[in-house]
């Protein structure tokens, strides 16, 4: 299968029927919101970005979470901080795992809230709790998030992208009540890049994905961007590497192919024959990248 025709599969499979009777309850419930955090990968913030997201929140305070910042360059992270913040949205880098930047999303909603809350106590109306909504694409750690902040297991979190399976409310405080929602998708992909950033960093549900396909994509990518990474992690010799991509003999993905296929030798990925186990190899290279063993990569930079 070709780049394209995967790509044309994704598009086929990408959007459940639900999700339109999703948007339009997130839709029916923002009358009532008055702080809306959208929940982004740090290593991809455009692609996890979705759309529809920024159509139906215009006109509410925003604040947007860099989350798995932990896994994504830290000057990246910054510079994408900074990226939001020059278009007026309070951006912050989080890592559910380990807690970081948590209490900064406590403050910024209390800033956004401050002149509010003031004209409200002028009017006599004390004790209403700010009520923030969470929305996010699936697998961006929203539930994992929710549970650090709520410090407790208010929202169901799994490995499989989208467990969210309705909408919930949870107090965080005397002040604020968070709603969270399920994950929010898009009809259609913006572009292939999107459509592989998203199959890289598993918000597609691989049971939909060619995975020997995708991996082959993200071996391209580290190669001409983290090579040092890649080639370090699975003891690859820099000058064998540039030695298999100068051939001039044969396409470029055979190439590509040819040094995936030697990572699965590195990693013992044999099987009879002497052959390569290229859904094994895969399999390794992807879960690798996701949880960061190949080092802190932001794909998407600034």
């Amino acid at each position: 299968m070709n780049e394209n025709e995967e790509i044309s599969k994704l598009n086929i499979n990408w959007y459940p029927g639900h999700m339109a009777k999703t948007k339009k309850q997130i839709i029916e419930d923002l009358k009532i919101i008055d702080i809306v955090i959208e929940l982004l990968d740090a290593r991809i913030p455009i692609s996890s970005q979705n759309p529809n997201i920024a159509e139906i929140t215009k006109g509410k305070k925003k604040i947007v979470l860099l989350n798995k910042c932990d896994l994504a360059d830290e000057k990246e992270n910054q510079r994408w901080a900074e990226y939001f913040k020059r278009n007026g949205i309070v951006a912050i880098p989080t890592d559910a795992n380990t807690g970081k930047g948590i209490n900064q999303i406590f403050k910024a909603i209390e800033e956004l809230m401050e002149k509010e809350q003031k004209k409200q106590a002028q009017k006599g109306r004390i004790g209403r709790k700010i009520r923030v909504m969470i929305l996010g694409i699936p697998n961006v750690g929203k539930s994992s998030l929710i549970n650090r902040i709520a410090k407790k297991s208010s929202a169901g979190v799994g490995n499989r992208p989208g467990v969210t399976k309705q909408k919930q409310w949870i107090r965080i405080n005397e002040k604020v009540e968070l709603l969270d929602t399920p994950g929010v998708l898009w009809p259609k992909f913006e572009s292939e890049e999107v459509a592989l950033h998203l199959a890289f960093t598993g918000t597609i549900k691989e049971e939909i994905l060619d995975r020997v396909e995708i991996a082959y994509n993200l071996v391209k990518y580290l190669l001409e961007n983290e090579r040092e990474k890649i080639c370090g992690r699975y003891k690859l010799e820099n000058n064998v590497v540039e030695q298999i991509l100068s051939r001039q003999d044969r396409p470029e993905n055979e190439n590509i192919y040819d040094i995936m296929l030697e990572i699965g030798r590195k990693r013992g990925c044999i099987v009879s024959g002497g052959n390569i186990d290229e859904e094994k190899t895969a399999r390794i290279i992807l879960d690798e990248f996701k949880n960061g063993i190949l080092g802190r990569i932001t794909l998407e930079k600034c």
